[in-house]
C-alpha cells in the first residue's frame, strides 16, 4: 500500500481511477478499496482529496498571485464553486478567507493527516559531517506547533521584502528547541532561520540575529512529506546515538530545507536532519 501512496503523490495532477490504483497495489479492484481503508484509516478517495486540498491550502497561502480558479482546477475540481464548498467543508474557511488570513490553527484542527496503520522499516543512512559557523537570521516561534506555518509565512515575507536572505540562494533552517510531544502548546519553541552574509538590522518582522555553532553533526536525508521527519529524528536519538558511541553537543537538532512545498510536490521535498555531536 505504501507503493500506492507514493504513486498517488507522484500523479496527483491526474485523474486516478480505482482500476489503476488496484493494479499498482497488485490487488483485485473488488477488494482494494477496503484494504486501502484498513491500511490508511481513510478511503482512497478521501486520501486523494485530502492531499489535493492540502496542496491548494499551501498554494493559497504561499502563492498569492496565483488565481484561485487555477488552484481549483489544479485540485481537479471542474467548477470553482465546488472547490470553495469542499475547502470550506474541510477547513472551515473559504479559499479567499484562507488566502487573506490563513488560520493555521483551525486548518490543523480540521486537516486529517492520513497515515498508515503500519510503518515500513527502511534503512536509514547516517553520515558524519563538520559544519562551519554560520550567521543566521531567525524568527523565534513561541506557541502551539500548529501555528508554525503562520510564523513561516511571516519569515518568508521578510525575506521577500528585504532581500537580506534570498530564498533561492541562502539556506533555510528549522531549529528544534523542544520536543512537541513533551511540551505544553504554549511552551513549544521552534526557530525559523535563514542564512545571511552579515547581521540584519532591526525590523518590524521581529527577525533577530543568531549564530549557528560550528562542529560535527550526524546527518540523515529525508525525502518526501515533512510528516515523516519525526520518525527519523527519534531514530537518531533513540537508536543511532546509543549504538554509535557518539555524544551529543550542547546545540539543538535542526532541519535544512532544500526545497519547499508547494513549489515542488510533496514527494520531491528534500530535508536534511542535523544532530550536533561532540
Amino acid at each position: 500500500m505504501l507503493a500506492v501512496c507514493d504513486y498517488i503523490y507522484q500523479h496527483l495532477d491526474r485523474d486516478l481511477t480505482l482500476d489503476e490504483l488496484s493494479q499498482v497495489a497488485h490487488f483485485s479492484r473488488y477488494h482494494f478499496h477496503r484494504q486501502f481503508s484498513q491500511f490508511m484509516g481513510v478511503s482512497v478517495t478521501r486520501f486523494v482529496q485530502q492531499l489535493r486540498l492540502k496542496r491548494a491550502a499551501y498554494q493559497l497561502a504561499f502563492q498569492p498571485d496565483r488565481p484561485i480558479t487555477d488552484i481549483a482546477f489544479d485540485a481537479r475540481f471542474e467548477r470553482p464553486e465546488s472547490f470553495t464548498r469542499a475547502f470550506r467543508r474541510g477547513f472551515a474557511q473559504s479559499p479567499s478567507e484562507f488566502r487573506h488570513q490563513a488560520d493555521w490553527m483551525l486548518w490543523n484542527h480540521h486537516y486529517q493527516n492520513p497515515t498508515p496503520d503500519h510503518q515500513q522499516e527502511t534503512p536509514v543512512n547516517v553520515n558524519i559531517v563538520t559544519q562551519p559557523e554560520m550567521q543566521i537570521a531567525v524568527l523565534e516561534h513561541k506557541g502551539p506547533m500548529e501555528a508554525v506555518m503562520a510564523s513561516a509565512g511571516q519569515f518568508r515575507q521578510w525575506r521577500i521584502e528585504t532581500g537580506y536572505s534570498p530564498i533561492a540562494s541562502c539556506k533555510t533552517f528549522g531549529i528544534i528547541l523542544c520536543d512537541p510531544k513533551n511540551a505544553a502548546p504554549e511552551d513549544f519553541r521552534f526557530d525559523i532561520a535563514g542564512e545571511v552574509p552579515q547581521p540584519v538590522p532591526e525590523n518590524a518582522f521581529s527577525i533577530i540575529n543568531k549564530t549557528m555553532a560550528a562542529g560535527r553533526c550526524a546527518v540523515v536525508r529525508h525525502h518526501g512529506p515533512h510528516e515523516g521527519l519525526d520518525a527519523k529524528v527519534y531514530y537518531l536519538y533513540g537508536q543511532w546515538l546509543p549504538e554509535s558511541g557518539e555524544e551529543l553537543r550542547d546545540s539543538p537538532c535542526y532541519f535544512h530545507y532544500h526545497n519547499f512545498f508547494p513549489e515542488v510536490d510533496e514527494h520531491e521535498l528534500i530535508t536534511d536532519i542535523y544532530l550536533p555531536i561532540v
